[in-house]
């Protein structure tokens, strides 16, 4: 009897035990799947977000007046947007942790509104790149003495600018996204910054006619020459002209145009980002009247608002009302000058 007894028992002890295991690789799970949610650079700006606020002296979780508080004492150092994306972070956290959200009162909403009519100032843009600057640019580096440096700048200065990518696209392109075709070369990337869920980003780089500002042709003599057959596609480069193994920091992107705009001489080095490319594909491509839809497939934007925008900023000086109306003005004054002539 005691023996059953001893066996029933270890078998529950057993039960439960695998119970409490299932229960961790669930928790796990969906652990997992509650940080997939989220994209690693959102993360860290929330929990970024989070530190501030503690660091002032705010505590989670938190409630309106704290919250209110905070944005009192911040409203004139820091900008609005960022303000915004702090209370996101408080907002998320409460929520996340089933807590009632003291972001939502109504009396927070309107402190924050108010702020943004007080201090709300104009997004600082990236200068866009014009197809002469690109010009220059290579122009520059083709005058350098040969180098692995000079090939791996040249050719993420042309991929980044006629695939419009992003820095964090540009840096995360391995050596098995690259598909070679007779045309030219296709870029396929698993994910990017709009594409959470993955479905995948293609660009495409037909092959120039004059390859000293063809991306797909750069890519091959950079590739080739640097020896690179796996892992990825832009990597550093030491003093000593050795390429690394690892991938590319984003922020040398960034470096690597202010200082090209340094050496063009170029007015507005420090308006230079990653996101210059991108605007200035666009931009570009406008006033040279490429369609719509072929400059919305390029970026690979989603929104057809944002692509207008970048088309009217690249016509805004072609389209432009003023410019019909001056030249009518003109006209007007060269007949007058003519009847004044002829009396």
């Amino acid at each position: 009897m005691n023996n059953k007894t001893s066996i029933m028992g270890a078998d529950v002890l057993l039960r439960n035990e695998e119970s409490s295991l299932q229960g961790y690789q669930e928790s796990e799970l969906l652990r997992h799947y509650l940080q997939a949610a989220i994209s690693d650079n959102t993360r860290k700006a929330y929990q970024s977000a989070i530190r501030q606020f503690e660091k002032w002296g705010g505590r989670l979780p938190s409630d309106r007046d704290t919250v209110v508080r905070y944005l009192l004492a911040k409203a004139e150092s820091l900008n609005p947007r960022t303000l915004d994306l702090h209370l996101t972070a408080i907002s998320q956290w409460h929520r996340y942790q089933g807590i009632s959200d003291p972001v939502r009162d109504s009396l927070v909403r309107k402190t924050m509104e108010g702020i943004r009519r007080s201090h709300g100032c104009p997004k600082k843009k990236a200068k866009a790149l014009r197809l002469d600057h690109i010009a220059q640019m290579v122009n520059y580096l083709r005058s350098l003495p040969g180098s692995n440096k000079k090939r791996r700048d040249t050719a993420l200065v042309l991929t980044g600018f006629f695939g419009a990518f992003r820095r964090s696209e540009l840096v995360s392109i391995q050596v098995s996204d690259l598909v070679w075709e007779p045309e030219g070369l296709i870029i396929r990337l698993p994910r990017s910054k709009t594409d959470q869920q993955a479905t995948g980003l293609v660009r495409a780089l037909p092959f120039g006619e004059h390859s000293s500002c063809c991306p797909a042709s750069a890519i091959k003599a950079w590739i080739e020459n640097a020896d690179i057959a796996k892992g990825p596609l832009f990597r550093p480069v030491n003093r000593w002209d050795q390429v690394q193994s690892k991938r590319l920091n984003p922020g040398a992107i960034n470096n690597l145009l202010k200082s090209l705009g340094k050496a063009c001489q170029f007015d507005f080095v420090p308006e230079l980002s990653s996101h210059s490319f991108r605007r200035g594909l666009s931009t570009s491509a406008a006033r040279e009247r490429v369609d719509f839809e072929l400059i919305k497939k390029q970026g690979g934007w989603r929104n057809d608002a944002t692509v207008w925008e970048y088309i009217e900023e690249g016509q805004q000086f072609s389209d432009n009302a003023s410019r019909i109306l001056m030249d009518r003005v003109a006209s007007l004054m060269a007949e007058a000058n003519l009847n004044s002539n002829c009396s």
